[in-house]
């Protein structure tokens, strides 16, 4: 069967990464299913996929029962930033609980491969660096973020219970901090927080002393490891990281931004919230390995790309 025969199934394909991830498919030949609510996704992200014969979308809750005739099932809703997730508690919760069931019975009955997004915040507050995929994690299973940490942790769980017991075919991808064109100015993640206060000469918002590390990835080499995790054979059964291994200070972060936007915000240092992460930095030698998969975009040209866009898109 050739892509252009093959149909795949992209749940929260109107978010951030997703719509990226729909868009790359259908530039591949894929016939694209997107399911999304709209609740922290947007139609404006897929206004130009809406123009191929070859997508459809589908205004739906993850949560819900559903059934389409597809090949591959990408599972990529969730809230996914602090803003939504902790305004969304419980229905982060069910994203990933419900909606994973719901993708996982899907699989079981059109025998298909799926892939599951899951999160470097499986790991926690890390206390190894760099972090690969046999760490456990150190993860406060009651804390303010765990709605989301351990809604992906249970998400897994049930990817593993189903390939174990039903034989499923799965993929277990952990995205590290991904940025690029079609994040929210809102989302409350650094780069757009930063970006945006930049150019409105607003204090940049720093939280700790700005010390803590992210190893920050562009969508477009995010999206690129997406796909070869899911269509490469030998990823099958596997958990891998995706993520940029660089490392940089946030602090080093909002002085680069603002040195790009020449602006004059100052830094303004507020408390760290609880349970946030202190480093964040992927061991991708299993993507390298298995999927002949590395970043290629460097932050600097990656902070250029998401700059503009915010620039012609706020």
């Amino acid at each position: 069967m050739s892509e252009s025969e093959k149909r795949v199934l992209v749940t929260g394909g109107a978010g951030f990464i997703g719509s990226h991830l729909c868009d790359a498919l259908l530039k591949k030949g894929y016939k694209v299913v997107c399911l999304d609510n709209l609740v922290t996704g947007d139609r404006r992200n897929i206004a130009g996929a809406l123009e191929n014969d070859a997508f459809s979308f589908e205004q739906a809750d993850v949560c819900d029962p559903f059934d389409f005739d597809i090949d591959f099932v990408f599972h990529m809703a969730s809230p996914a930033s602090p803003v939504d997730y902790h305004a969304m508690q419980v229905e982060t919760m069910r994203a990933n609980s419900l909606g994973t069931l719901n993708c996982l019975e899907l699989a079981k009955r059109r025998e298909c491969r799926m892939l599951l997004a899951s999160t470097s915040e499986v790991y926690g507050d890390p206390q190894i660096s760099p972090q690969d995929e046999s760490y456990f994690g150190h993860v406060n299973p009651v804390g303010p973020r765990s709605c989301y940490d351990e809604g992906k942790r249970c998400a897994e769980a049930l990817c593993k219970a189903y390939e174990r017991e039903a034989g499923l075919d799965l993929v277990i991808v952990r995205i590290f901090n991904t940025y690029g064109p079609r994040m929210r100015e809102n989302d409350g993640r650094v780069i757009p927080n930063f970006v945006c206060q930049a150019f409105d000469e607003k204090p940049l918002t720093i939280y700790g002393d700005g010390s803590q590390t992210r190893s920050f990835c562009h969508v477009s080499d995010m999206v690129r490891g997406l796909m070869l995790a899911m269509f490469r054979p030998e990823s099958g059964g596997q958990v891998i990281n995706l993520g940029n291994p660089n490392e940089m200070r946030v602090i080093d972060l909002a002085g680069r931004i603002r040195q790009k936007i020449s602006s004059a915000s100052d830094m303004e240092f507020e408390p760290l919230p609880q349970d946030d992460p202190l480093q964040r930095k992927p061991d991708i030698s299993r993507a390298m390995s298995m999927l002949g998969w590395a970043p290629e975009v460097d932050v600097e040209r990656g902070l250029d790309d998401v700059i503009s866009w915010f620039r012609e898109n706020r």
